[in-house]
Formats: structure tokens, sequence, C-alpha cells
């Protein structure tokens, strides 16, 4: 339901077809997400180390666990707080497979398709997601707004892969998304 606060009610793809959306109905309830903004990179490698921790003591097990980011530049964050953790990791490639006994980390773009029951959507900071390399190659503002809504269309497909348990933190400042996320 908060996920669904990131997307207008028509959503387009890649290739230009639009479609009209209603509101989500999921076949699962759980807890309200999460939304840590921390004071440094540090702080959130604890958090998300304390967060995957808890999950892991109330039962959880690591292959049930998804931990994305927004590129490549931030799996070394990811992979820092699942070490921290001390649990085992797999960093996914172009194609997902997913291991027993192994917590999942991953980019964005590769989250489509996966599904959790746990994740963490880590480095929502500002200048990442949106990215800024990105706004800043627009030339008008038909193409900024199309960045916009891939970037929250991105967000949106990693928070929307956790079945039970989502954790998103950013180290301030924030993304300005996570203000649409909350309640």
């Amino acid at each position: 339901m908060q996920a669904d606060r990131l997307l207008s009610t028509q959503v387009a793809d890649l290739d230009g077809n639009v479609e009209q959306r209603g509101d989500t109905i999921s076949l699962f309830n759980g807890p309200a997400p999460q939304i840590r903004r921390l004071a440094s990179e540090e702080e959130e490698r604890e958090t998300v180390s304390a967060w995957l921790i808890e999950q892991m003591k109330a039962g959880l097990l690591p292959h049930e666990i998804g931990v994305f980011v927004r590129s490549e530049a931030e799996l070394d964050r990811a992979q820092a707080a699942v070490q921290m953790a001390g649990i085992p990791f797999k960093t996914l490639n172009k194609q997902v497979v997913t291991t027993e006994h192994h917590i999942s980390i991953s980019t964005m773009h590769l989250a489509k398709g996966l599904e959790f029951r746990a994740v963490v959507v880590m480095a929502c900071d500002d200048e990442i997601i949106p990215l800024q390399e990105r706004i800043e190659t627009v030339g008008d503002d038909a193409d900024l707004q199309e960045v916009y809504n891939t970037e929250r269309h991105l967000l949106y497909v990693a928070c929307t892969r956790a079945r039970d348990y989502l954790l998103i933190t950013s180290v301030e400042p924030a993304s300005e998304f996570l203000d649409d996320l909350m309640p």
C-alpha cells in the first residue's frame, strides 16, 4: 500500500504502453514498512545489520531475505551491512539465481520477478534515487518527468519484492521519494 504511493494512477512502460492503475490488492498483510533516515553510512550498516539479525531470530532463513540498492555503485554498502550481521550472502548477477542459506543482494534493476519474506532497500539517498547522473543528462521537462517516473518505478519494484517485512534506509539527505512512502 505504501509503495503504491510512489506511482501515479497511470503508468507507462519503456515501450510507451500506458496502463491505468487502481488500488493494489495484496494477498498478504504484514507490519508497516520501516523507513529509517540515518546520519551516516556506518549508522545505516549497524541498523540494517541489527534488523537482519532480528529477522533471523524471528525464524526467517537467509534465502528468505533480499537486500536491494539502486546500482552497482552501492553494492558495497549492502555487502558491508550483511557481513556485519555475520550472515552468508550472494550478490546476484544477471542470471538472478538465489542460493539456499544465503541472503540475496542485488541492484533494483534485477529485482523484478523476485519475492522474499523480508526485504531491505538500502542507500535511498538524495542523488542516488533519483540518480543525479540521469537528471543531469535531461534536455527538457518531458524527459525530466520520464526520468523521475522510471526512478520511482525502480524503487516501487524493489519495495514490492517484500512479502512480509520491509526496511527502507537512507543516509541524510534522503531521497525525496521517501516522503511519498510515509503514511
